[in-house]
């Protein structure tokens, strides 16, 4: 596709960055369409884009031209002499600028067009060498889909990975608008051998398993690279009691837990690991040093107190005991296990109880960011947390690690690195169907947007307040988007652009269930015999018939 001649400048529009243009053309003068105008800045010619925010009708036939649906309102209009196509529409433009090949990145002059200037539909070729930080399958790119007023992948959209990592992530969308595919692709991006990214998943709902395949496909593999896809499932997720703080311990006693025992807790705590060093204390401690404080207060005559530990002590049982599964003495998952450049880690949390999965996120995140922290200042060099290079992490549902207006374990952590993470090479992306219910400064932090079709009213809002300027005259499309569409803005990308998301090459394993068909399947023939068989009276063991009969074997 070739510049076209669409219109003609009619002059400024509200906002200082505007223009209004006159066209005759409708099916190519869609919202998020671009647009240019020459303009001489110094000794330069220049083509100055902007992207089309909104459109009217100015002239159009009369209503009883328009009354009869079985007479062409074309066909009325020629009978008395007016021209093929009547309608007339003005055109709003926000000018991006110029593309500097220097900077790879818009400029813009500030020089608005005259009344009467013409206006050209960019090129499908200039649109794939301006609006992409990045060229296909270069390193550090992540091509995401294609320009979605355009026929499908002629106008390639690419992200930049660097930037991605570095200033974070959201992607924001309803429920079935396509944001887990959305995230499978860019992982499969991640994982290609032009990135070999170290990606870890936060699961809550088992979605990313498939992406196992990865491993058996060739356009994942070179000669020289493989990448990897490790599942933890809930059963292997380990915390070692050390790595929690006393907040962490305090947040996951039941509710109920009196002002008294979180005092004689945090007394305990503080003796167990005041003189101790590399965190290594064990559960067994924290009982000991709370046996202890029970020892005096019983001799001071203390039972009010005596009863306050006892009760403590039952919770912190209930809780850290031989029963539990999680947080345990001494294993837990080396980081450089959870994170290695060409493996995508998966961490499973869909049996897990919420207040565990935001304290395993918290012990998580502190000790990547440490072990980050300590490696660029030089006082880690070997061992299990040595991570000396860039890691990403992507939370899915992270509405229920940073919720708004609530006080959670792993939100802070979460603030600290949306804010610090850009100087020690730790990446946040961050996956919620409920941006209005995820904490604003954690949204806030993320430079690159990827945003999917929104119809809550409260969520728009949200978006609207964390998106910048530029793109926010896109969001009144968000309810027309439809699934596998998405408005992405911010720094990966050059200006913010509708995208069309490309097919995943991994099968995605978020669909939606489908209860007539699995209830046609309970009906079935197979399905039926099957259920009659494990309900028979007669089971087997080592090849041999036995009848049960009242529980008892015949």
């Amino acid at each position: 596709m070739k510049d076209k001649l669409i219109g003609t400048v009619k002059g400024p529009g509200e906002l200082p960055h505007e223009f209004l243009f006159i066209t005759q053309e409708n099916n190519e003068t869609r919202i998020g369409e671009f647009v240019f105008y020459t303009a001489i800045d110094g000794n330069f010619e220049r083509q100055i884009i902007g992207t089309i925010s909104s459109r009217r009708l100015v002239r159009n036939l009369p209503d009883a031209f328009l009354s009869d649906p079985n007479t062409s309102p074309s066909s009325v209009s020629m009978l008395i002499g007016l021209e093929k196509t009547p309608e007339l529409y003005e055109i709003t433009v926000e000018s991006i600028g110029y593309f500097d090949a220097k900077f790879n990145d818009f400029v813009n002059p500030r020089i608005p067009p005259n009344s009467g200037d013409q206006v050209f539909l960019a090129s499908s070729q200039t649109l794939s060498e301006t609006l992409s930080p990045k060229k296909f399958e270069q390193r550090g790119s992540a091509h995401i889909g294609s320009l979605l007023t355009r026929k499908e992948g002629e106008v390639p959209i690419i992200l930049s990975i660097k930037e991605i990592v570095s200033t974070h992530l959201a992607i924001l969308a309803s429920t079935g608008s396509g944001k887990s595919y959305t995230a499978g692709v860019l992982i499969e991006e991640m994982m290609r051998p032009y990135n070999g990214a170290a990606v870890l998943v936060v699961d809550p709902h088992s979605e990313y398993k498939t992406l196992e395949s990865i491993q058996s496909n060739n356009l994942f593999q070179t000669n020289t690279y493989n990448s990897e896809v490790k599942i933890f499932p809930p059963e292997r997720i380990k915390v070692r009691f050390s790595t929690l703080t006393e907040g962490d311990i305090k947040y996951l006693l039941p509710e109920g837990t009196s002002d008294k025992m979180l005092n004689n807790l945090s007394i305990a705590f503080r003796q167990m690991s005041g003189g101790r060093k590399n965190d290594n204390w064990i559960f067994a401690d924290l009982v000991d040093a709370l046996q202890e404080m029970r020892n005096k207060s019983q001799n001071d005559g203390d039972m009010a107190n005596v009863a306050s530990l006892d009760g403590l002590s039952w919770r912190l049982d209930n809780r850290f005991g031989d029963r539990n599964r999680i947080f345990t003495n001494n294993e837990h998952i080396p980081l450089n296990e959870l994170y290695k450049p060409g493996r995508c880690t998966v961490l499973q949390l869909s049996d897990i109880e919420q207040h565990e999965q935001q304290v395993i996120v918290a012990t998580l995140l502190r000790r990547i960011n440490k072990a980050r922290m300590d490696v660029l200042r030089g006082s880690s060099e070997s061992g299990e947390n040595y991570v000396n290079y860039p890691v990403f992490t992507l939370l899915e549902e992270a509405h229920r690690f940073a919720p708004a207006g609530a006080s959670v374990v792993s939100t802070n952590i979460l603030k600290q690195i949306l804010s610090e993470g850009r100087k020690f090479g730790v990446g946040i992306g961050l996956i919620t169907q409920r941006p209005g219910k995820l904490d604003q400064d954690v949204l806030s932090q993320c430079m690159t947007q990827i945003i999917m079709r929104i119809v809550n009213p409260i969520d728009q809002q949200t978006i609207a307040q964390s998106v910048e300027g530029t793109g926010r005259t896109m969001l009144a499309e968000l309810p027309a988007l439809t699934k596998g569409q998405a408005i992405i803005s911010g720094v990966a990308v050059n200006t913010p652009v509708m995208c069309r998301i490309r097919p995943r090459i991994t099968e995605h394993g978020g669909e939606t269930i489908d209860a007539p068909v699995q209830w046609e399947n309970w009906h079935s023939p197979s399905e039926r015999n099957k259920r009659e068989m494990d309900s028979s009276p007669m089971i087997r063991s080592n090849d041999k018939p036995i009848e049960k009969i009242g529980g008892v074997k015949i």
